[in-house]
């Protein structure tokens, strides 16, 4: 009886220290080292890097709105203590947050100890100001990375280090022309670039409407890095649909990834969110991009997210996850949406009106009581100025 005893603790501490080995070999996995994406999609990333200052945060962010784009700004402790109410006006609009370390260090002159307590004290402040995480990205300061560096990240919980494949330079006081220049000459699909929210880059403000309008002439889409990431191209296309007792510990076990990367792949901000009949993009293989087609949507008075998804025929998921939403009741009147579809669909009553000569799409809007952007969503316009006599429009009402 004693010897049966003893196997039975011996056989149940060998499948304990397999258990516990196995928990380690994932949650430790290296954070994967990402400069651009690998797509044909004309899809680009606009980041900024928040450090003490912040001074042009919220021009960048009143520029970003007009032009309904979403981007992703990587804050740092220190900002975020120097200026908590930029970090809100952020998160409030909607862009993805990433994490910059606390200090701004050398990544590759710390310990693992060291760098595990710079993400954590920023992501434990970032949380405590917006109630939103800086997980699964993170961008190391100065870019200097190496193995170490993307162990302990990765040992923290940040699946992915972002790096860029346009460096604009902007905070050496280059001017507006000279960071367009450098972003419209190195822009491909999949790119990521970067720049700054310091008062060191005053030219970065100046440069972003005209980037933008001619980024979108060139037919490039806006997207957050999450959103990005899911436009990688790789050689096998897998998604699994989520059953009753998962977790998205146990699915990412199933195919040998990362909890984090898994999250990001899916645009997942809380690993405890996911419900049977989800069906999740497995990352490392090929994901089929959002749709191609979307339309702009304001939100009025009385809309609710499902309202909105009924009226577009879409789901509240989807929608969620084109606009990086959260909290799905927690939309606002003016918040402009992305929605993802197939089918362009406006609005139930609309109208045509035939360009004339002298016509603006702005005067075209005032005659109709509509606005410019909802137009330019309705016919799949990206250059407001492109309109030519003779081109029919559908006018939403």
């Amino acid at each position: 009886m004693k010897r049966k005893i003893i196997r039975g603790a011996m056989a149940l501490f060998i499948l304990l220290a397999m258990v516990i080995t196995q928990s380690i070999s994932v949650s430790a996995a290296a954070s994967k080292f990402v400069t651009s994406v690998n797509t044909t999609s004309k899809v680009v990333a606009l980041t900024f890097d928040d450090g003490a200052d912040g001074a042009n945060t919220n021009k960048i962010l009143d520029i970003l709105a007009k032009n309904n784009v979403k981007a992703t700004f990587f804050l740092t402790g220190s900002g975020a203590n120097n200026h908590p109410q930029y970090i809100k006006n952020i998160a409030a609009k909607g862009h993805q947050l990433g994490n910059h370390s606390y200090t701004h260090p050398d990544f590759t002159k710390l310990t693992a100890t060291q760098m595990k307590s710079e993400l954590d004290r920023t992501e434990a402040l970032i949380k405590s100001l917006t109630g939103k995480t800086t997980k699964p990205i993170f961008r190391a300061p100065f870019g200097a990375v190496n193995s170490t560096v993307l162990s302990g990240v990765g040992a923290s919980g940040y699946g992915y280090t972002i790096q860029w494949n346009i460096d604009t330079v902007d905070w050496k006081g280059l001017t507006a022309s000279q960071i367009n220049t450098k972003v419209q000459t190195n822009i491909k699909p999949g790119s990521i670039v970067l720049m700054h929210t310091g008062a060191g880059a005053p030219g970065t403000p100046l440069a972003l409407p005209t980037m933008i309008s001619q980024l979108k002439a060139k037919g490039y889409k806006f997207v957050t890095i999450s959103q990005l990431l899911a436009y990688q191209n790789t050689s096998t296309n897998k998604t699994y649909t989520v059953k009753s007792g998962d977790t998205l510990y146990s699915i990412a076990r199933t195919y040998g990834v990362t909890v984090s990367a898994l999250a990001a792949a899916n645009n997942i901000t809380n690993y405890s969110l996911i419900y049977v009949g989800q069906v999740l993009i497995i990352p490392g293989t090929t994901v089929t991009p959002p749709p191609s087609t979307t339309v702009k949507y304001t939100v009025k008075s009385g809309d609710t997210l499902y309202k909105i998804a009924t009226m577009y025929n879409t789901t509240v998921a989807k929608i969620a996850a084109a606009n990086n939403i959260t909290n799905v009741n927690s939309i606002y009147v003016g918040q402009v949406l992305i929605i993802p579809t197939t089918t362009v669909t406006p609005p139930t009553t609309t109208v045509k009106y035939t360009v004339k000569s002298g016509d603006t799409l702005y005067k075209i809007a005032t005659m109709y009581n509509t606005t410019v952007a909802k137009i330019a969503a309705a016919n799949n316009i990206t250059n407001v100025n492109s309109i030519y006599v003779g081109q029919v429009l559908t006018i939403p009402k």
